[in-house]
């Protein structure tokens, strides 16, 4: 790994601290999203998703669409710690924060059935 890479608690702290800087009408829209972090995901979610390599996965939305979401429990956004260090590592361009943040709008688009255009615009709007 990276010299500079956070261990899975500083990871967890930025990825807080991205969901803290996204636009506010987004976040106040995310209600009951709950962020984990993890090192990777856990084998039975690869086996189900038909991923053997667990750095193939940096991301994953579990829960329900808003327009279903009524009475539902809580939706979940997974941020895996090893496969997004491993993508920062690859891409050299961009900061570990610009990445999370891309990979916390990306998952969170999916609880509002967002396009990767209104994810883009979204991203741009990062304070």
């Amino acid at each position: 790994m990276n010299a500079g890479a956070p261990d899975l608690a500083a990871f967890d702290a930025l990825a807080r601290r991205a969901f803290c800087a996204l636009p506010a009408e987004f976040r106040a829209l995310c209600g009951n999203v709950v962020i984990h972090v993890a090192e990777e995901a856990e084998p039975e979610i690869l086996r189900d998703l038909g991923i053997v390599d667990p750095l193939e996965l940096s991301g994953l939305f579990e829960g329900v669409a808003l327009a279903d979401a009524d009475d539902a429990p809580p939706n979940h956004v997974h941020l895996y710690r090893r496969s997004i260090l491993d993508e920062w590592r690859m891409r050299g361009g961009a900061s570990l924060e610009e990445l999370v943040s891309h990979v916390l709008v990306h998952e969170i688009g999916h609880h509002f059935g967002l396009s990767d255009n209104d994810m883009h615009v979204i991203e741009a709007q990062v304070e």
